[in-house]
């Protein structure tokens, strides 16, 4: 559902702001056989953090309210500049 409902559905409404959204699923801790610190990422990546709350804001009720279709897990959320 992540991948084939909801990402589709957060690329169309945050449209051309959004450059690029790149999924990440864990696989393991650092230790061999550990879990992994999370099931999954998602990198969503705008120009400026004024692009990303822009886009998002009109949409943040209906992009955070289909998060309980595919986990009960609360989701964190950080804004990050990308150095390299």
């Amino acid at each position: 559902y992540y991948c084939d409902k909801h990402i589709p559905m957060v690329k169309q409404k945050l449209g051309a702001a959004c450059r690029r959204i790149d999924v990440d699923q864990g696989l393991g801790g650092g230790a061999p056989g550990s879990k992994p610190a999370f099931v999954a990422m998602c990198n969503l990546v705008f120009d400026s953090v004024d692009d990303f709350q822009r886009a998002f804001a009109p949409h943040a009720d209906s992009i955070m309210g289909d998060i309980p279709n595919y986990t009960d897990i609360q989701p964190l959320i950080q804004v990050n500049e990308v150095k390299m």
